[in-house]
């Protein structure tokens, strides 16, 4: 997958005007005139910005690519239940061409090509796997924020409902700004390799970013049940892997699950556990750069 670069999941962003076209067309038949043009330029504005995100693979246009991806789930589900007049083979269709473009977006090879595209000279970048205590709640809640920030305020407005509309409008900026910040800090969790060593780049878990040159490596591999090593995968699910070094280094951790905004604390380890989305990947990475 990887070595086809952003093109699996662009290509599937350029058809889905195509494709899932029809029945959002079709769910906006029965909407008033103003609703239709101000949902169809939302509709048009988001897969522009969607095309340009895979154009231009960073760590800021990913966190872009998934927001729009699984709202457009949601939206095309929506809208194929609500165009109960429409071909069935149409409704199928653009269903399950937005739910293959978001699970192309979610790939982890997807994540790798974006966070590399934020790297700087020599070094690879491994995405970190999202705490699972996030995902039964705090993701799909600053989703929604940015989901309903943007969208109810226009809608409202183009129903007339002035009033309403622009509080509705300016709480949602608010939302949408604060989600999208949020759900950002998880696309920027990953352990970069560089050439004097790793780094261990967490905001979740880490005060600050972490440099442990490649003389204090002593191993890493995929982490024992029983392991003891401080754990900073924060709940992720997934295959586990063991940092071991040479000599315990002094980190600064999150004392709670909030991640560094709550209280921080300094501590000494000789080991450390973290779960990247590509475990694989990244030992062959440290094995050619002879780390660990």
């Amino acid at each position: 997958m990887i070595r086809f670069g952003t093109w699996p999941v662009r290509c599937a962003w350029l058809l889905l005007p195509l494709l899932a076209g029809p029945v959002l067309a079709e769910a906006l038949d029965t909407a008033g005139r103003p609703v239709q043009v101000v949902t169809s330029l939302g509709l048009w504005g988001g897969w522009l910005a969607g095309l340009l995100a895979t154009l231009v693979p960073r760590t800021l246009t990913l966190t872009l690519l998934r927001l729009l991806a699984s709202g457009g789930v949601v939206f095309v589900g929506a809208a194929a239940v609500a165009s109960g007049d429409a071909s069935a083979v149409w409704r199928v269709v653009g269903l399950v061409s937005m739910l293959v473009t978001a699970v192309l977006a979610f790939l982890p090879e997807v994540g790798r090509l974006f966070a590399d595209g934020s790297g700087y000279g020599d070094e690879q970048r491994f995405p970190l796997r999202v705490p699972a205590p996030l995902l039964a709640g705090p993701v799909p809640l600053a989703w929604g924020a940015v989901v309903a920030g943007v969208t109810a305020g226009p809608l409202l407005l183009a129903a007339r409902m002035w009033v309403v509309g622009a509080v509705a409008l300016a709480a949602g900026a608010v939302a949408a700004w604060w989600g999208a910040r949020a759900l950002h800090v998880l696309a920027r969790r990953w352990v970069v390799m560089v050439p004097a060593g790793m780094v261990l780049h967490d905001p979740l878990a880490l005060g600050d970013p972490v440099l442990l040159r490649r003389e204090q490596v002593q191993g890493l591999d995929p982490a024992p049940a029983d392991s003891s090593a401080l754990d900073l995968t924060r709940g992720a699910l997934g295959l586990a892997l063991e940092l071991r070094l040479v000599e315990p280094v002094e980190l600064t951790v999150a004392a709670g699950p909030s991640g560094p905004a709550a209280a921080q604390e300094a501590v000494k380890a000789a080991s450390v556990l973290f779960t990247p989305t590509q475990p694989g990947a990244l030992l062959a990475a440290a094995r050619s750069r002879r780390i660990g």
